[in-house]
């Protein structure tokens, strides 16, 4: 009989209905596109580093190492040094062991618990009050007993397995939450690089724009000895030249910042910089863009489907509550030796059994249970309005970065011919000034606007990059096409 016991507690549990909601996935969005926002075609393209056209390919996969598309072995290599040693990952990887641990302990639920024990006593007994409870004589005796313990509690609502299927999606949690980490820490690295890069070149630019503000300042000193300029006019050369050097500093502040943030990400001390270095020219702005639609992007991104596994867990959580509120079932048995000395243990005479069952129905607690079983309903609507905002922001995300896209192209194109014009016409006023045929003020408007249009050619360049690189952390990233990777 009580050999049997775990086989008929296992088949009862087995038989049983699991109360509470069955989870489905919800119905994924049915739009076919992202509002106005451009998912087809081609953006302008002109001459030079970040100017090629990008071409929108809807439907293409996203690759799972996307950033090699920047084809930047540099590039490269530090986002592969961050994911292996950002603390942050690491941490990620961590809550992702211990979830893991905790579904297989979750899982022990639908075992027997057995208990071994062996206890001892030396007892004496009142001589004139009770009977000696041994053969012996005497009134002092030892005991020893050694004894296995089963209980099993039946899981006939389904309340275990309803936990057991909040604990698994705990482990999808994780494992989104893990792939988020790796896709923020792979933007993050890309995004700061092209930021360097663009620091760089505008303090190249600005770096630029001295020389030839110190070159007109020699000019006016030499006009001023000549009695062609006033000593006004080179004081006023004087003031911009300074005011363009102290742009400078600030600049650099940024470098120097970004710099420590990308060091950071690499999981390094700020001691430990690294020794590469980003230029725009170094880079390569990909041609081809993947853009997934609202009913693909569901399951890519990783935080969309980290709000999913919450919902799935909401949803057996209100299971759970369920469960508690119904009658519980317990199946126990003990089977061991008991003598009065410790070799006579599981001798002929020695051994005891019991089996025995139990139903328990809590009839008043206070309403705690009905409370917790509507905190659960409420549990379950708050996962779904997160997952449904989720899913808004991650088509937000898309549709901001098309658009964004879209635009780079144009201000660049815009910004190119601006910088073109304004550098055509600086050379024109110098040339003009030194002929006496244009005032001073002339020169310095035309010096400023160029100054200005260099740096945003700049700007618009690496702003094509950087959103580049949004768009594929808003598309996912391809963690499904890394190894090991899996979309279901």
């Amino acid at each position: 009989m009580l050999s049997r016991l775990p086989v008929i507690a296992v088949t009862m549990s087995l038989a049983a209905c699991a109360v509470g909601p069955n989870f489905k996935r919800p119905t994924p969005p049915s739009a076919a596109g992202y509002g106005n926002a451009p998912s087809q075609g081609e953006t302008h393209s002109l001459e030079g580093t970040g100017g090629n056209s990008q071409r929108f390919a809807e439907g293409m996969d996203v690759p799972g190492q996307w950033w090699t598309l920047f084809q930047s072995t540099k590039l490269s290599h530090l986002v592969e040094q961050a994911m292996a040693a950002n603390e942050d990952g690491r941490a990620a990887a961590a809550a992702l062991r211990q979830a893991h641990e905790l579904y297989a302990a979750q899982r022990s639920a639908f075992l027997p618990e057995v208990q071994g024990s062996f206890s001892t006593s030396h007892s004496r007994n009142a001589d004139n009050s009770i009977a000696n409870p041994t053969v012996s004589t005497s009134p002092t005796y030892s005991l020893y007993t050694a004894q296995l313990s089963l209980t099993y509690a039946l899981d006939v609502f389904g309340g275990t397995r309803r936990l057991v299927e909040a604990s698994r999606a705990q482990v999808e949690i994780s494992r989104f939450q893990l792939e988020a980490t790796y896709l923020t820490l792979s933007s993050n690295v890309v995004v700061t690089a092209v930021q360097e890069a663009s620091l760089r070149g505008q303090i190249a630019a600005t770096a630029r724009l001295l020389e030839l503000q110190q070159q007109l300042t020699e000019t006016v000193r030499g006009q001023q000895k000549l009695g062609t300029a006033s000593e006004l006019d080179l004081a006023t050369q004087q003031s911009a030249q300074a005011q363009t050097a102290a742009t400078l500093p600030p600049l650099q502040k940024q470098l120097g910042q970004t710099r420590d943030q990308l060091t950071a990400l690499l999981g390094r001390l700020p001691s430990e910089e690294p020794e590469e270095t980003f230029q725009l020219d170094e880079l390569t702005l990909p041609a081809d863009l993947p853009v997934s639609l609202p009913s693909k992007l569901v399951e890519q991104r990783p935080d969309v489907r980290a709000a999913e596994a919450n919902l799935r867990v909401a949803s057996a959580q209100v299971g759970v509550a369920i469960a508690d509120m119904l009658p519980q079932f317990t199946l126990s048995a003990d089977s061991g030796s008991s003598a009065l000395e410790l070799g006579q243990l599981f001798g002929p005479a020695t051994g005891f059994w019991d089996a025995g069952a139990s139903l328990t129905q809590t009839l008043f607690n206070g309403g705690a249970l009905l409370h917790k079983r509507r905190a659960a309903d409420a549990a379950l609507d708050q996962a779904g309005a997160q997952y449904r905002a989720a899913v808004i922001l991650g088509c937000q995300n898309v549709a901001d970065t098309l658009r964004a896209l879209q635009a780079d192209a144009d201000g660049l194109k815009a910004s190119a011919a601006a910088d073109r014009a304004a550098r055509r016409t600086f050379e024109l006023a110098q040339s003009q000034y030194r002929l006496g045929t244009l005032s001073f003020v002339a020169v310095l408007n035309a010096e400023q606007t160029y100054r200005q249009a260099e740096i945003a050619v700049v700007q618009a360049r690496a702003n094509r990059y950087s959103d580049t690189a949004a768009l594929f952390q808003a598309l996912g990233g391809g963690w499904w096409n890394r190894p090991g990777g899996n979309s279901q």
